[in-house]
């Protein structure tokens, strides 16, 4: 028989975050195995479909618990949200046959044992270390900032506020790739590939929030986000994750058009959680000299004719912004 997903209600029902409460991991454990297991078919894993009328998509529970070598009921308890006493080899093998990314498999551990903190996690804000801003001053030609938890933009070079705006101009609060990308027309206009700027978005914010289901800032930010975009609760609704990684990004500047920039993240080895992130464009390429002439326009690039990114006119000051 089918099984039927249970119903949820509350905020959980859209975000799996109660913004009083914080992450209730059973729910986002249960809602992250169930479309796991919706998204595959039986031939996908090699088994019989015999053609039978489903009532739920994708494979059942117990055709799952036979991929992976546990007993239905076992399967159906942590399906539930009961992960309390599961292994880390049967988690291996539950990863195995939904073939979860190693990003998809760090999330599951995350949601079904979750590492024990001393004491509830409170506000504050993250610092950005000197040598780093020294760092970020000395890279010359290529748009360089740090990101921190829930994606947070903490500190930047004078060219990635030619590139993407200068965020010294908006309130600390508002420096977040998230709420940028997803309240901020000018973002939807920045990035070609805007689709797929806000699915890592929020990929990315879930796989941060299957770590620190106790963090007050994001729990606000994802309630706020899911009250203002319906395009975030969709995106939210599927419990994709992903880790920041590289690739190509292609922009539309408002002063010298398209730009096609490779990007690069490095996980600082410090235990803060922050990333650099780079971007550069290919040498001798139509995007490297647009990256030359914002270089030589410097702080007065966005001045030169155009309305910013952050939607207002002139860069400001374009050394490396304060932590927040």
């Amino acid at each position: 028989m089918d099984d039927k997903p249970e119903a949820r209600t509350g905020p959980a029902a859209d975000t799996g975050i109660d913004t009083a409460a914080g992450l209730d991991r059973r729910a986002e454990l249960s809602e992250f195995l169930r479309t796991r297991r919706a998204r595959l078919k039986p031939e996908d894993v090699g088994l019989p479909d015999f053609g039978r009328h489903r009532r739920v998509p994708g494979l059942r529970r117990e055709e799952l618990a036979q991929l992976a070598g546990v007993s239905v009921a076992y399967y159906t308890r942590l399906e539930q949200g009961n992960g309390r006493n599961v292994s880390a080899e049967v988690l291996d093998a539950i990863a195995r046959a939904l073939r979860l990314s190693d990003a998809e498999h760090a999330h599951l551990t995350h949601l079904a044992k979750p590492k024990q903190h001393k004491k509830k996690q409170v506000a504050r804000t993250e610092q950005v270390r000197p040598a780093l801003r020294q760092l970020l001053d000395s890279i010359e030609g290529v748009p360089a900032y740090i990101s921190g938890r829930r994606s947070d933009i903490l500190a930047w070079n004078r060219m990635a506020a030619a590139v993407f705006g200068d965020w010294s101009e908006l309130p600390p609060q508002e420096r977040n790739w998230a709420r940028l990308v997803f309240l901020r027309p000018e973002y939807r206009d920045l990035f070609v590939e805007w689709d797929q700027k806000a699915y890592d978005m929020v990929s990315y914010l879930r796989m941060d929030a299957g770590c620190h289901s106790d963090d007050p800032l994001l729990s606000a930010l994802v309630g706020e986000l899911s009250v203002k975009s319906e395009e975030f609760r969709r995106l939210w609704a599927t419990h994709d994750v992903k880790e920041k990684s590289y690739g190509v990004k292609h922009l539309r500047h408002p002063l010298v058009g398209g730009l096609t920039l490779n990007f690069e993240s490095f996980r600082l080895p410090d235990g803060t959680e922050q990333s650099l992130i780079t971007y550069h464009a290919e040498p001798g390429s139509p995007s490297a000299e647009a990256l030359r002439l914002l270089a030589s326009w410097g702080t007065d690039a966005t001045k030169a004719g155009a309305t910013g990114p952050t939607g207002r006119t002139g860069s400001g000051p374009g050394t490396s912004a304060p932590s927040v």
